[in-house]
């Protein structure tokens, strides 16, 4: 990851780019109205041409002056607030992919966060997934300088970078191959992540999930090679004010098992254990910030396979609570695994539970790929939706009627993991709250805005680790709370 540092005022510290804000219109004040005089007479007749009107998402790149190599300006619009930093410093992050140094004022808006928001924005604009190719072209930039920052505009904006750091590893994962990442690895990368950060780190291989019954795991894993881990990260901070869980779905591939998805539908599937990976991004995160929080990150591990010894529909699991679900399509395994990560995370006894899943199809079709779903108490939800305001991911509030409840009654079991055809995120979330313990509970459906099939501000093709961000805030906004 690149380095944040202190800058000198515009032009008295030379770097290879330099990055303003513009308004609407386009406005160039503060910055912005130094760079365009440094850059002389003719430049805004220039970017009129080019029709650049300061609009989010727009950017210009002119030839330097001042000592700057280049002068970048990036679109604002109206009314600008730190989400729209963030997708400015996203912008300029992705066309400043080539320049090793780069100084920027995007943090002197006026704009509560706008550090933090620059910081993170810039960063991940500039991720990217190269592990696999021959001739990898990753961003080389070293240092992002603030200019005419205080100490405290700093320091907000290297807390902002790890979070973005955060967000890149759960990237990491979600775009590695299944082949790379078995159960077993992704929990040895729990490990290390405990070993960086001095969070306590628990896995349960596959005799101690049997002995800890969690079936839900013990049934989806049932077709596959790989066997399952169970995986908690614990971070205990003395001064903690409030203890979190989070739960995260972690299936490492999705074949959907003996009920099989079309192979279109699975080449994507690597997807599938992105909770998991915004969990561990999470737990990193808020480690790192040492934040006055208690929290339990819960991971279940697998693949679902589709093996002589899977799973079949019609069959009964029982979770770790006790609860019993009838299996009648085992492309609904999410929530069989959650069963048993929500009932662990119910039994430590934290304030709020919040769990993160690529869940359902339904979500998807109801909100579009942008927006994740939140269902649950209202305690819970109301946790979440704040975070997501606060940090700039889009969620929105399903409804948990309890007269839905019926269309996941079972003949032969407490449950079915199935509600029919519509409703179904609702109808998912209702089978989460059974293992719940009637603690604050928000389930976060992220099956949308887990992947993006284009680059866009500061998101970038491929797994977006959406989810981490809210997280961590919610534990921030917990520590606040508290103090």
């Amino acid at each position: 990851m690149i380095e944040i540092r202190a800058a000198g005022q515009p032009g008295t510290e030379p770097a290879d780019a330099f990055v303003a804000g513009v308004g609407a219109g386009p406005q160039f004040e503060g910055a912005a109205r130094w760079a365009l005089e440094a850059l002389g007479a003719g430049t805004a007749e220039y970017l009129a041409a080019a029709d650049f009107q300061g609009k989010p998402g727009q950017v210009a790149v002119l030839p330097g002056a001042a000592g700057y190599g280049s002068i970048v300006f990036v679109g604002l619009g109206d009314d600008p607030d730190a989400e729209t930093v963030r997708k400015a410093a996203g912008t300029a992050g992705r066309a400043m992919r080539r320049r090793r140094t780069v100084a920027t004022a995007l943090h002197d808006l006026g704009i509560p966060g706008a550090a933090s928001a620059a910081a993170q924005g810039f960063a991940l604009g500039q991720y990217s997934f190269h592990r696999h190719l021959s001739d990898p072209k990753p961003a080389v930039t070293e240092w992002l300088g603030f200019a005419g920052a205080d100490d405290g505009e700093i320091e907000e904006a290297r807390r902002g970078l790890v979070v973005a750091e955060a967000v890149s590893l759960a990237r990491d994962l979600i775009n590695e191959s299944p082949v790379n990442k078995s159960p077993a690895t992704l929990a040895g990368i729990a490990e290390e992540i405990g070993e960086r950060t001095g969070v306590r780190v628990r896995v349960y291989d596959e005799a101690e999930i049997t002995a800890e019954r969690f079936g839900g795991l013990l049934g989806v894993n049932a077709g596959a090679a790989n066997p399952a881990r169970m995986v908690e990260l614990w971070y205990e901070p003395e001064d903690a004010r409030a203890f979190v869980a989070f739960v995260g779905k972690g299936i490492v591939f999705d074949s959907g098992g003996l009920s099989l998805k079309p192979a279109e539908a699975m080449e994507t599937m690597k997807t599938d254990m992105s909770g998991a990976a915004a969990v561990f991004g999470a737990v990193q995160a808020i480690a790192t910030l040492g934040l006055p929080v208690k929290v339990l990150g819960i991971a279940p591990l697998t693949e679902n396979m589709p093996g002589g010894s899977a799973v079949r529909p019609g069959d009964v699991l029982e979770a770790r609570n006790g609860k019993t679900i009838e299996v009648l399509n085992t492309d609904a395994e999410g929530r069989l695994v959650l069963a048993d990560g929500l009932s662990l995370a119910a039994e430590a006894g934290p304030d709020l539970v919040v769990d993160i899943a690529t869940l359902t199809g339904a979500c998807m079709v109801a909100l579009g790929l942008k927006i994740a779903g939140v269902i649950g108490t209202d305690e819970g939800v109301a946790a979440v939706e704040a975070a997501a305001a606060a940090c700039g991911e889009r969620v929105w509030r399903l409804p948990l009627p309890d007269d839905y409840r019926k269309l996941i009654d079972s003949d032969v079991a407490d449950m079915k993991n199935t509600g029919g055809r519509y409703g179904g995120a609702i109808t998912a979330a209702l089978l989460l709250r059974e293992f719940t313990g009637d603690l604050p509970w928000a389930h976060l459906d992220i099956a949308g805005p887990a992947r993006a099939a284009e680059d866009e501000f500061y998101v970038t093709k491929g797994g977006t680790g959406f989810g981490v961000r809210t997280l961590v805030a919610v534990a921030e906004h917990l520590a606040a709370d508290g103090s």
